[in-house]
């Protein structure tokens, strides 16, 4: 009368882990993010975390990483803007709170963290160390970093040679908002506004609208946002990704919204979790099993559009010219202008609330709320929101509708729309003395709790097995799932439901501690010694040297020259304020690799009173935004 015997024995080979890591606003978009199938998540600390409105107090960090733990997800902290010498002492007394709390792992971009006096915890580069070499990637490996986000810029080529001459884990932005310059190479907006992108302020002086000329003054675009880039998507990628050396796979978005995170976390999930299923060396990172109330559709969450940028090499389509905001996803043309409604011809199903966009004839982006919508025809009559009690006057017949914003979605977002359980099996068996329950989950970790019971044979014996695997299976608001339960009994006991009900609760409580007693933080990696040497010997002020501390970590490691990074003013005249991988002259067909006997000539972007020059370096495919600091900007203090 007993199920096929559940194997107990020791876990299955190690196979490559592959990390979903997801971001977090706060506590609270953590805990979800783990809960839509995150296997870690990153936050910003209280203080340098290089977003001016994304800090969170130690306490919130800490139930965060409780909360990760019982996953095995892990939590990764923020720590990387650019640090003067009078904040390093609170930097380092941060980050000791940081691990006392259960933070996993720093994310780092200032050297000087590296001199301090710092609990063993975990290293990560972040992407503004501007990784984009083996060399690079090498030597941060060699001073004791165990993950390095790469540049964004690369190609899957690129990767796979980087991949090959280090051992660290390599992880790579798959979503989101791409910065057009290399990361940590930026620094138009502390140019112009005193807001440093180093320091976590950065003023976003890439989405406003330029107007571009040529050297002859000739326009060659006018008001368009022409630094502005769609957003990244490297969902048709993952497994390419995977195959080139990746294995932490990056969201980008610790401003975003929450129904953006759970919504991209989901989505993410879903697609490496397909091909967990078919790669038998590949397994997740973390434990459990996310089940979703929603579909999750990416297209619906913030976006200028997508590209997976320079993943599959060069490509003219990558830029958001018309606009930085969320245009949404085309849904119709209007058919009809009423009074105070308008027909769109839709097969898309639309809601009272949704919010739609379009271009008026100045190419400008206009966003409307609809109040009712109603079918009409073959489309939909939508009623708005108006402030005068008229249309928009610019709003035509053959315009195109976009939705950016799906009421119906995001009601579901709002919801709880998904759960995490960590799936277990059971074997119940009698002892001498009564009963005992084991229990396994997917990691491997067991528990046994004992129940001392008198054996007494159940009148109906059918019926008292049924008994005894329903109540065993009660999990409830628990994150555990049943996935088998082996009843190892000769005879069919009669054991009342609540000393079931009790054996369950206690064996589930010791399960929880064994999982907690078997999760290990991961260990900071020791340096090499002697100390690795620095792939170049001079920095100039794009090294972003800005204390001491640095400055001493450079030296050591064998740079012989380095200038103080441009936050420290000592760059008077014009310098390269941002480097790219984005080419206008190859956006708009002006590139000498695309017409025979063009010359990279100069050109200007200009903004108002705002004038930059445009150089090109055709030789590593790049473009230099060239200006000043202009008179009379201060030093910014980090974020707190």
């Amino acid at each position: 009368m007993c199920a096929v015997p559940i194997d107990f024995s020791p876990m299955r080979p190690k196979r490559k882990l592959l990390e979903l890591l997801a971001p977090a606003k706060n506590a609270e978009f953590g805990i979800e993010a783990i809960i839509h199938g995150a296997d870690a998540v990153y936050i910003g600390g209280p203080a340098f975390g290089a977003r001016a409105n994304a800090g969170n107090p130690v306490a919130d960090i800490g139930r965060l990483a409780s909360h990760a733990h019982r996953f095995n997800a892990r939590v990764l902290v923020a720590l990387n803007t650019i640090l003067d010498d009078e904040e390093l002492e609170e930097a380092r007394r941060l980050v000791w709170q940081l691990y006392d709390a259960g933070a996993d792992a720093l994310i780092v971009q200032d050297m000087g963290l590296l001199e301090l006096d710092l609990p063993p915890i975990q290293l990560h580069a972040s992407t503004q160390t501007d990784i984009r070499t083996p060399e690079k990637a090498r030597f941060l490996e060699e001073v004791g970093f165990s993950q390095i986000v790469l540049a964004r810029e690369l190609s899957l080529e690129q990767i796979r040679k980087i991949a090959g001459q280090t051992s660290a884990t390599l992880e790579f932005f798959v979503h989101g908002s791409l910065c057009v310059s290399y990361s940590g190479l930026c620094n138009i907006s502390h140019a112009q506004t005193g807001r440093s992108a180093n320091r976590g302020d950065c003023s976003q002086s890439c989405r406003l609208p330029y107007s571009l000329a040529d050297q002859e003054g000739r326009i060659i675009a006018e008001d368009q946002h022409l630094l502005s880039m769609k957003d990244n998507n490297q969902s048709d990628n993952l497994r390419a990704l995977i195959d080139a050396g990746i294995s932490s796979f990056k969201i980008e978005g610790r401003l975003k919204d929450l129904s953006y995170v759970k919504n991209i976390t989901a989505h993410y999930r879903q697609q490496l979790d397909a091909i967990i299923e078919d790669v038998p060396d590949c397994r997740r990172s973390s434990s459990g099993r996310s089940t979703f109330f929603f579909t999750p559709q990416p297209e619906k969450s913030f976006n200028r559009g997508s590209t997976d940028y320079f993943l599959n090499d060069r490509q003219a389509d990558i830029g958001a010219f018309a606009s930085p905001k969320f245009v949404g996803e085309p849904i119709g043309k209007v058919t009809r202008i009423g009074g105070d409604s308008f027909d769109v011809s839709s097969d898309a199903p639309l809601h009272n609330g949704d919010g739609v966009t379009y271009f008026n004839t100045d190419q400008e982006l206009v966003g409307l709320r609809i109040n009712r919508a109603e079918a009409a025809g073959t489309g939909h009559r939508l009623f708005p929101t108006l402030s005068n009690g008229r249309l928009p006057e610019d709003l035509r017949v053959g315009t195109t509708i976009h939705r950016n914003h799906d009421q119906e979605f995001e009601r579901q977002l709002a919801k709880k729309s998904a759960e995490r359980r960590i799936p277990v099996s059971m074997r119940f068996v009698e002892t001498p003395d009564g009963f005992a329950l084991h229990m396994k989950d997917d990691e491997g970790v067991s528990a046994v709790g004992h129940l001392p019971h008198a054996k007494e044979p159940a009148q109906n014996a059918e019926r008292a097995l049924s008994t005894l695997r329903e109540n065993l299976g009660k999990l409830g608001t628990t994150i555990y799932s049943v996935e088998a339960i082996d009843l190892a009994i000769d005879t069919a006991w009669f054991v009342p439901a609540s000393a079931l009900n009790a054996l369950r609760r206690s064996t589930l409580e010791a399960l929880d501690a064994a999982r907690m007693a078997a999760y290990q933080r991961p260990s900071r990696r020791a340096p090499l010694e002697p100390p690795a040497i620095y792939p170049e010997a001079a920095l100039s002020y794009l090294g972003n040297v800005f204390n001491e501390k640095a400055r001493a970590f450079y030296e050591k490691h064998g740079v012989s020259v380095i200038e103080p990074a441009y936050e420290c003013h000592t760059e008077k005249g014009e310098v390269s304020l941002m480097i790219t991988k984005h080419c206008l002259r190859y956006s708009f067909r002006l590139c000498p690799k695309q017409v025979k006997g063009i010359r990279p000539d100069p050109m200007v972007l200009t903004n108002g009173n705002e004038k930059l020059t445009l150089r090109f370096d055709c030789k590593p495919c790049e473009m230099h935004v060239i200006g000043k600091l202009k008179k009379n900007r201060t030093i910014q203090l980090a974020i707190r």
